[in-house]
């Protein structure tokens, strides 16, 4: 137990004298309210509506997709808009997935809402949280939770839980002129208190005020498609120009083109073109992954908040969580029983009384695991358990029984008292039992509250419930090269000692963060080379985080409590546990519904698989961007005719990359996350490019010979044009999902039965305005289809040598993965 701490009050000639028994009348309550002074509730759980939207919607790729898409729609050529589908199913999915983790959130928040209990006009009545006014008087009772800062008036063993702001779990006692603050809850007592602050001006608001500012969560994947785009948007100004002058010139030049009218086909190609360049299909197969993860992890009652949330915990390397609700379940068991000397008959009976009493604090409430044998007797006196006097009492037949903290009980400098600091100092929270004859009374037998002169009995010591799944996740961590390190409120003893029954290594001790400064280099190498803190404030939590982030970490954090949402918002990935204060999951981006620590090694699996699937098929995707980029260029410089349409472009799109991504990402894969995917997925996908763009080339000088000779047309061209690429598409596929086994075989002869219906099914060489190219232009087509292929081949061969060279964590990896 704790004596209150000094908290900041106003001073009493700043306040209204308010009479606890008769406080405010209606008329000050109005003019409290107009005067803005009421408490106006911050309900906010979770992630605003709009902050979902603008993640999704207001993005480059969709900014140069939509102005395509609106040129296309403007010219009425609605069957080459098919290209626009990927953009509004990647915002679709991505704001459903999102939204729906919001609505739930939302629904099971659990902010306290009953209604708080006031004395207005001489009279107990409630009233909703947000018609509290300043100066209102509220009376509180155990289980409680304070609804804004308050000074105490009047207190009857007043007892207040103050962990969601501070995280430390010992009760806290309140006399009057004393502060309480919201967010804390009530223990045991009663008690009036008149509020002082409310809303926005709180204790608990105010700590919360930069958590709930938005920040966006640190994630690889997003963080390399968005170089991507912005490498791309820098060059697609020139680019542009080049193209669609490329493809004015190839209908005869812009004063033709316009008055005859050809710039609207040049337009549509131009577009299809420059829609090709965009890697689109990334960000939909990097969102459908998120969201199938979000949805399966959704069963293990893990919310995802925020998409990227998955895949951060794959990339940590330092997990950092406090000890109450993590470690351990929050409350203490009964231990061991030490006698002092010859415990008199009946201790048993009396420690059951106490672990049975309605009244006994959390501690003494423990022994009721034990001690079952409660007195049929009726007790003939007790005294009630206070923070402030430490201690409780009862009288029985075997005589009184006092049951209290070493420091209430125990005289200092006694063998007595040094046994029981040892006891503490190994992390036991330790009590003593006294016995003596009876309890003190007064002359008409009433029994006093003083203390009883007791003589010690026993030494009974409890220890945090460790849970039991913590030991094999933390174990799970430590297997997987991630370093763990608990920050707590808590005694740093007690901290450590539950740490080392979780199976952490505290070899190098428990550091006490009250004698650290909030900030600096000090704290942070403390931070970097030790794993326990205990009195961690706030402030500290953050700094430790970021400390740990400036050393190259990505660092997760969990907590609930209003004081770790700073730390969380700060963190690379924040986890809240389900009891989490309202702010804390409102900036977190994963939240443990039932507060069950060991779900996040499924999360990681998940997040794994997500980052080892999209490597593979972002190689897919920057080979198709690299070619679209090179081969529209080329063909802008050249004045020749883009030669696929928009909707050819789109199925050639879903044959070679989309369609076989799709079903590549939802692939098992367990290859543990190596950084640098995008330099990796670059150095392939580059040399594939050119290959695939230089072999277009070469067919479309073909095809235009051949036009030129009249032994081919423009449509022939654009099938043949789609024929050379998908080939060349489908075995840059196949380097893609090596490995190969039944399922990924079958996926790529798949791909290629559906290239031969696309060019071969009547209806849809209808959709696509398809010709089978015949003569020489046919011969051509199948011989770079193979040739092109053939390079491919040397290409990746060529990649995975490097990648043995330089990047041998890389290769490891992969081969260490189950598939």
């Amino acid at each position: 137990m704790k004596n209150s701490r000094s908290t900041v009050v106003p001073r009493a000639e700043d306040r209204q004298n308010i009479d606890p028994h008769q406080g405010l009348s209606e008329s000050q309550v109005s003019d409290r309210i107009n005067a803005g002074l009421a408490n106006t509730v911050d309900s906010t759980t979770s992630r605003s509506v709009w902050t979902i939207v603008r993640t999704h919607l207001f993005t480059l790729f969709n900014l140069i997709l939509g102005l395509c898409g609106l040129a296309v729609v403007l010219l009425g050529r609605w069957f080459d808009t098919l290209f626009l589908l990927a953009a509004i199913t990647n915002v679709v999915v991505g704001f459903v997935q999102e939204y729906s983790a919001k609505k739930k959130l939302d629904q099971i928040a659990l902010l306290r809402r009953d209604p708080a209990t006031v004395v207005r006009e001489g009279r107990v009545q409630q009233v909703p949280l947000d018609q509290l006014v300043v100066d209102d008087v509220v009376v509180l009772k155990r289980g409680d939770q304070v609804p804004a800062d308050a000074t105490v008036l009047t207190s009857d063993g007043l007892d207040l839980d103050e962990s969601m702001l501070t995280g430390e779990n010992d009760p806290v006692a309140k006399v009057p002129g004393d502060a309480v603050l919201s967010a804390s809850s009530v223990l045991g007592g009663t008690g009036r208190v008149q509020i002082f602050a409310v809303g926005a001006n709180s204790h608990a608001n105010k700590l919360a005020q930069e958590a709930r500012q938005f920040t966006r969560i640190n994630s690889e994947l997003r963080a390399g498609m968005e170089r991507v785009v912005k490498w791309i948007t820098f060059a697609l100004i020139p680019i542009i120009a080049i193209v669609v002058n490329g493809q004015m010139m190839a209908v005869g030049g812009w004063s033709r083109a316009l008055s005859s009218g050809a710039w609207q086909d040049a337009t549509i190609v131009a577009v299809s073109s420059i829609a090709s360049m965009i890697p689109q299909g990334l960000a939909l197969m990097t969102t459908i992954s998120f969201a199938v993860a979000a949805v399966k992890l959704a069963q293990d009652e893990v919310l995802i908040q925020e998409q990227p949330a998955v895949e951060v915990l794959a990339r940590v390397d330092v997990v950092c969580f406090d000890k109450t609700g993590t470690l351990t379940e929050g409350g203490v068991g009964f231990d061991s029983v030490q006698a002092l000397d010859n415990a008199p008959a009946g201790w048993r009976q009396a420690l059951a009384w106490f672990g049975a009493d309605e009244n006994a604090n959390p501690t003494a409430a423990a022994l009721s695991e034990e001690f079952t044998d409660v007195p049929a007797k009726k007790a003939s006196g007790t005294i009630a358990f206070s923070s402030a006097q430490r201690f409780s009492a009862v009288e029985l037949s075997t005589g009184a029984w006092v049951l209290g903290a070493p420091e209430a009980l125990l005289d200092a400098s006694t063998p007595e008292r040094e046994r029981a600091s040892e006891l503490a100092a190994s992390g036991l929270r330790t009590m003593v039992l006294a016995h003596t004859a009876s309890l003190p009374r007064t002359a008409d037998g009433k029994v006093l509250t003083d203390k009883p002169k007791a003589s010690p009995a026993l030494l009974i010591t409890f220890r945090e419930q460790v849970r039991e799944e913590a030991p094999e996740t933390l174990q799970y961590f430590a297997d997987q090269g991630i370093s763990l390190k608990v920050f707590s409120g808590d005694n740093p003893q007690t901290v450590a000692a539950a740490a080392k029954l979780a199976g952490m290594n505290v070899d190098s001790g428990a550091i006490d963060a009250s004698a650290l400064p909030a900030d600096g280099e000090e704290l942070a190498q403390a931070a970097l080379t030790h794993n326990v803190f205990g009195r961690v404030s706030p402030e500290q939590k953050k700094n430790m985080v970021l400390a740990l982030q400036k050393a190259g970490h990505t660092v997760a954090m969990t907590g609930d409590g209003i004081n770790d949402a700073l730390a969380l918002k700060h963190a690379d990935l924040g986890i809240a546990m389900g009891n989490a204060a309202p702010a804390t999951k409102a900036v977190s981006r994963l939240i443990l519904l039932d507060g069950r620590f060991d779900r996040l090694p499924s999360v990681l699996a998940e997040g794994r698989k997500i980052i080892a699937n999209i490597e593979r098929v972002t190689n897919l995707f920057l080979t198709k961007t690299g070619f679209a980029i090179v081969l529209g260029v080329l063909l802008g410089l050249l004045c020749w005719q883009f030669p696929l349409l928009p909707r050819q472009y789109s199925t050639a799109d879903l044959l070679m990359v989309g369609g076989p991504a799709f079903f590549l990402t939802m692939m098992n894969n367990t290859r543990r996350y190596v950084p640098g995917f995008l330099n990796r997925a670059l150095h392939f996908a580059v040399p594939s490019a050119i290959i695939i763009a230089l072999s277009l080339i070469v067919l479309n000088f073909v095809g235009r010979a051949e036009q030129v000779a009249g032994g081919a047309s423009l449509t022939q061209l654009q099938t043949a044009t789609l024929i050379t690429l998908v080939m060349l598409g489908l075995w840059n596929l196949t380097t893609a999902v090596r490995p190969f086994d039944l399922k990924r075989a079958a996926l790529v002869v798949a791909m290629y039965l559906g290239l031969a219906l696309a060019v071969l099914v009547p209806i849809s060489q209808w959709y696509h305005q398809f010709e089978l190219p015949t003569g020489p232009l046919l011969v051509w087509t199948l011989a770079l289809g193979m040739l092109g292929s053939a390079l491919v081949e040397v290409n990746y061969q060529y990649h995975q040598r490097w990648l043995r060279r330089y990047h041998p964590d890389a290769v490891a990896a992969t081969r260490a993965a189950k598939y």
